[in-house]
């Protein structure tokens, strides 16, 4: 069985990290998969998914990492193509990545206590996002 479901979003850009671990637990449940895999992709090139542990301290360690790793403040090839001043939120989801796939085992997906499914809104303004979760099991 192969089952998509779609999770639409509002975010403030800026490394704005949401947590999605509820909303893809509800995709699974919905599905009643008992064992397979979760793939969790959010379509564009300025946000990633990851897991982390949500809590406010590593959220700050995200930002700050995002800084050390593709300042803001830069100026990018990109910038110059676009005119857009994202350059850096494009280099910065290019090294997390668009996807995430978690295996299924007994209904639930196989996390780790402190592990949670993230979103990561690299870019420099406001968007609209959509999050594919595509399942596939029995």
């Amino acid at each position: 069985m192969i089952r998509t479901k779609r999770i639409a979003l509002e975010t403030k850009g800026r490394d704005q990290v949401i947590d999605l671990t509820a909303k893809v637990e509800q995709a699974v449940a919905e599905t009643k998969i008992k064992a397979g895999l979760a793939t969790v992709f959010v379509p564009g090139s300025t946000a990633s998914i990851t897991t982390i542990e949500y809590e406010p301290g590593l959220i700050a360690d995200i930002k700050e990492l995002g800084e050390r790793l593709a300042p803001a403040g830069k100026t990018y090839e990109h910038d110059q193509a676009w005119h857009d001043g994202n350059g850096y939120s494009h280099l910065r989801a290019a090294v997390i990545g668009p996807s995430l796939s978690i295996p299924v085992e007994n209904g639930a997906l196989t996390l780790g206590t402190w592990q949670q499914i993230v979103l990561i809104d690299h870019d420099n303004r406001p968007r609209n996002r959509e999050v594919v979760i595509q399942l596939i099991g029995e």
